[in-house]
């Protein structure tokens, strides 16, 4: 799959850090395996500009059942991953990237779309219409943050090998998806491709 940058990227792009929290990288029913395989991408791409980078967190529900629609399913399903039953600092960020807060700002939200409450939005839109996008699951909240990034008119730079999936299957489509059927709007290259074009 060919990948590449259309035009360098610009001193005000926002760094948009997916989900990535120690309940996804340690060992809980949600771990993403090669999640530590990626870190190293993912603090490279926080250390270049700290300050222009936003972490995305997924908060789970309180208890089983709570939620609208298959929300409820959804959390009876994964009983064990709610608060009530999930030890706390879990739903922190991933060791290594602690320390990049502050500066780096950090947004909580409960669905796998960061822009469906419509709270995100005002606070990037300020800053940058240029998002260069890492995280977890590539085929999930990654989807999710990319499709409304879209939507709502970012330019998107995929950072390929600072994502991670627990589907080797869904990530490499999901890769081909963001190529093929969303070239228009999405660039795919690798971390140090963006960094040096990154200025």
């Amino acid at each position: 799959m060919a990948s590449g940058l259309n035009e360098p990227i610009p001193a005000h792009a926002v760094h948009l850090c997916v989900d990535m929290q120690r309940m996804f990288v340690e060992d809980t029913p949600w771990k993403t395996p090669w999640a530590e395989r990626v870190l190293p991408a993912v603090v490279r791409l926080c250390g270049h500009r700290a300050s222009r980078t936003w972490f995305t967190r997924f908060i789970p529900a309180q208890k089983p059942g709570e939620g609208a629609g298959t929300w409820a399913a959804y959390w009876r399903r994964w009983e064990a991953m709610t608060l009530q039953n999930l030890p706390e600092q879990q739903v922190d960020l991933a060791r290594p990237l602690q320390a990049f807060v502050p500066p780096a700002q950090v947004f909580d939200k409960r669905t796998y779309s960061p822009w469906f409450d419509g709270r995100l939005h005002p606070l990037l839109s300020r800053q940058t219409d240029c998002l260069v996008i890492s995280g977890a699951e590539t085929d999930v909240c990654v989807l999710a943050a990319v499709l409304g990034a879209v939507d709502l008119g970012y330019r998107i730079v995929m950072a390929t090998d600072a994502l991670c999936s627990s589907s080797d299957e869904s990530h490499d489509a999901s890769l081909r998806l963001y190529h093929q059927r969303y070239a228009q709007q999405v660039e795919t290259a690798a971390t140090e491709e963006i960094l040096a074009a990154w200025r």
